[in-house]
């Protein structure tokens, strides 16, 4: 399973189920994919195929709306602090 956080601009936001802890997203699009960690703090934790600007971009979305994700991990994996 992996819900769908939102869409933006062609990328999908989303998360696996059943995988690590630390909180993070999946972005997606027909380009490439990337990983990004949302905790302790917002950095890349891989990239295939997409371009130094994309990234730039996805950073500062993600930056713009962290504290939604962060709502949206915790009400899908319960049990950690939701306080964001």
């Amino acid at each position: 399973m992996s819900p769908t956080v939102f869409v933006w601009k062609g990328y999908r936001f989303f998360f696996f189920s059943r995988e690590e802890t630390r909180a993070h997203v999946h972005i997606h699009c027909e380009n490439g994919e990337a990983k990004f960690w949302l905790e302790p703090d917002l950095e890349i934790a891989r990239n295939h195929g997409l371009a130094p600007i994309q990234i730039a971009e996805l950073k500062r979305t993600l930056e713009e709306r962290r504290h939604e994700i962060l709502n949206a991990w915790y009400k899908h994996f319960p049990g950690g602090s939701n306080e964001h």
